[in-house]
């Protein structure tokens, strides 16, 4: 079987590297992704879905070298279900519930455009490879 996500979203969090026990590196990063709807009573509805995105080796690396937060992201690859099989549920600061998916980046495009001394925008990143779930450091 085989199932795959694309997100194009603003990254919410600089990234965080770290290094399996094995030294292979692992990003992490949220990105937001909007959306605006009219419903059918005519009332513009804003919606965003959050991500947690994880990219590993030389992918990992380069994502937190150039990005930061705001920046626009395209992102292709794979979801991962917490423990219990579903999304992250969390309390927001207004009380309200909302909740996040985990996704295991296999490309990663720059979208925003180009800083100086930074990676081209739309420089698309090498597919990234999972290491054992008992390597991830966190």
């Amino acid at each position: 079987m085989f199932h795959t996500i694309i997100i194009l979203g603003n990254v919410g969090k600089d990234p965080e590297l770290r290094y399996t026990p094995s030294g292979q590196g692992v990003t992490t990063f949220s990105v937001a992704s909007n959306r605006q709807y009219n419903s059918n009573d005519g009332q513009q509805v804003k919606e965003t879905i959050w991500f947690r995105v994880t990219a590993w080796g030389k992918t990992a690396e380069v994502c937190n070298q150039y990005l930061r937060k705001g920046m626009r992201v395209f992102i292709e690859g794979r979801l991962r279900p917490d423990t219990n099989g579903s999304p992250r549920v969390f309390q927001r600061q207004d009380g309200t519930t909302g909740s996040s998916y985990e996704v295991v980046a296999t490309t990663i495009k720059f979208i925003s455009p180009k800083a100086e001394g930074e990676t081209p925008a739309g420089e698309e990143l090498e597919p990234t490879t999972a290491a054992g779930e008992e390597d991830i450091p966190f």
